[in-house]
């Protein structure tokens, strides 16, 4: 029998013959298929780190606290969480009955044993995550209590992501590092094969805790990187549902009476990281002079780019947060385009026609993004050298410093801290500029250590006012999530962090 991606490249080739014409057989009432734009990594929540992995958790793994639609936090595997000791204790309610895939009791010893992996084995990425955690107490059964060396209210929004996932303590004592083979969890889907850069394949958990909510039996990722062929996929029924639709793709959609259009806001957003500090690359005027980034900013126009790349579906944005969000600054709105006066800051910078080289991902959306940039900044004097690699080298190659300025993606997170300071704080892992400034640290510091909602605010407002004077990275957009379903999945409902939640999501009859 012939993979998915060989009926995707073969899908591909009657592209112009499917119009609003479908062919394909509609799956089982209560199977779904949902086509990936990338192959996720391991999945196990301690060393997973791809935006595909985590669409495949947000099946798999329940958290200890998920999000809602309007980005605020509310209940999972914790039913309540309550701070103490001046935020340097948080404790955690359980839900009572809850068992793993493997049938395993989800309790508080269950969470001190993930808690623990997460913070000190030497495999996972969520170490700096917990870093402020000092220990993991069990008060009892349903009662865990996290002691901390300092206040850190980011932690809330820590335990809604990767490391609040609880794993069968069973399953990954028996298992160890390969636990991703074969992960088992407390969510709604458990697994059941996988196939490297095919498929992989999860079924209903019979004992999951809010079983009522889950109406498909078997559920199907399947990776198909080309935005072109994943479509393809879905007008002929070989898919169900695909997540991250190209925008230039939309009117196809709209205009097949077989498929439904879905979108939602978006915590995610893009951004240009300029070397500032980080070895000889950064001995350039973009990267030794606030003045030429601030001319390279207002030599670019957002609205233009939002338009022709992204049907004028994304949202502007000079900020982490997402406009409009509770941490969005007013007071810093984004610039318009200024071309006369980005000229102006150049003369005053002696660097009247400063050069530098882009580099983007191979993809087209990010070439056609680099040109339009290399365009617009050319028309204020700017000589913008556009370089083009592979999404890994770019990543690879821009932790070492190699690089001028590149244009990079974050999925955003719900807490203000993990959308600004992996990029901002001096020890910032996505810093790969090396910007450092004491004050705006400070600032983040002191913003980690108030769990009032007020007080955080005003100092995240001062830390706007810091990175968006000195630019070491200029924000250009919030996504819109976007999907395409067939019209027979009924019940889905975006979130903002972009997952694929599948509580309430029906699969209707054959067309």
């Amino acid at each position: 029998m012939a993979s998915i991606a060989q009926r995707a490249a073969l899908s591909s080739c009657l592209l112009a013959l499917l119009g609003g014409v479908t062919a394909g057989t509609a799956a089982n009432a209560a199977d779904l298929r949902i086509g990936l734009r990338a192959d996720p990594d391991v999945l196990d929540p301690a060393q997973g780190t791809s935006v595909a992995g985590r669409m495949v958790f947000a099946a798999l793994c329940d958290k200890l606290i998920d999000t809602t639609k309007d980005g605020g936090f509310r209940p999972q595997l914790a039913t309540a969480w309550d701070w103490s000791d001046a935020g340097k204790t948080l404790t955690l309610t359980l839900r009572d009955g809850v068992t793993f895939q493997d049938g395993e009791s989800m309790d508080a010893e269950a969470v001190k044993f993930n808690l623990e992996r997460y913070r000190s084995d030497p495999i996972s990425k969520r170490k700096s995550e917990l870093k402020p955690v000092d220990s993991v107490e069990v008060v009892d059964p349903a009662t865990v209590r996290l002691h901390l060396s300092e206040a850190y209210a980011p932690l809330i929004g820590v335990l809604a992501d990767r490391a609040g996932m609880m794993m069968s303590p069973k399953a990954v004592k028996a298992a160890g590092e390969k636990i991703g083979d074969h992960p088992v969890c407390a969510g709604p889907f458990a697994f059941v094969s996988r196939v490297a850069q095919d498929s992989i394949k999860l079924e209903r958990f019979a004992d999951y805790w809010d079983k009522d909510a889950i109406s498909i039996d078997h559920l199907s990722y399947l990776p198909i990187p080309d935005d072109t062929v994943r479509l393809v996929n879905l007008r002929s029924g070989d898919l169900d549902m695909i997540e991250r639709l190209s925008a230039p793709d939309i009117p196809a959609v709209k205009g097949d009476a077989n498929l439904t259009f879905v979108e939602g806001p978006s915590i995610a957003y893009d951004l240009l990281s300029i070397n500032v500090a980080n070895g000889a690359q950064a001995d350039n005027p973009l990267g030794t002079s606030a003045k030429v980034r601030q001319a390279f900013e207002l030599s670019l126009d957002r609205e233009a780019l939002n338009q022709v790349v992204y049907e004028d579906l994304f949202k502007p944005s000079n900020q982490h947060e997402m406009p409009g969000s509770t941490y969005w600054d007013d007071a810093h709105p984004v610039p318009a385009r200024d071309v006369e006066k980005a000229k102006a800051l150049l003369a005053e910078a002696g660097t009247p026609s400063p050069s530098f080289t882009l580099t983007v991902a191979n993809s087209p959306v990010s070439q056609q993004v680099g040109q339009l940039i290399q365009a617009m900044a050319g028309e204020a004097g700017f000589d913008v050298k556009l370089q083009t690699v592979e999404s890994a080298t770019l990543a690879a190659d821009s932790s070492k410093g190699n690089y001028q300025a590149t244009m990079a993606i974050w999925s955003g997170r719900p807490d203000p801290d993990a959308n600004v300071s992996p990029w901002a704080a001096c020890d910032g892992f996505l810093n790969w500029g090396h910007y450092c400034n004491k004050d705006l640290d400070a600032l983040l510091s002191k913003a980690r250590q108030s769990t009032d909602e007020k007080e955080r605010k005003s100092l995240y407002d001062q830390a706007v006012d810091i990175y968006l004077t000195d630019l070491p990275h200029i924000v250009l957009y919030h996504y819109t999530s976007l999907y395409a379903l067939r019209s027979t999945v009924t019940g889905f409902t975006p979130f903002p962090d972009g997952l694929v939640r599948l509580q309430g999501v029906t699969v209707g009859g054959a067309n």
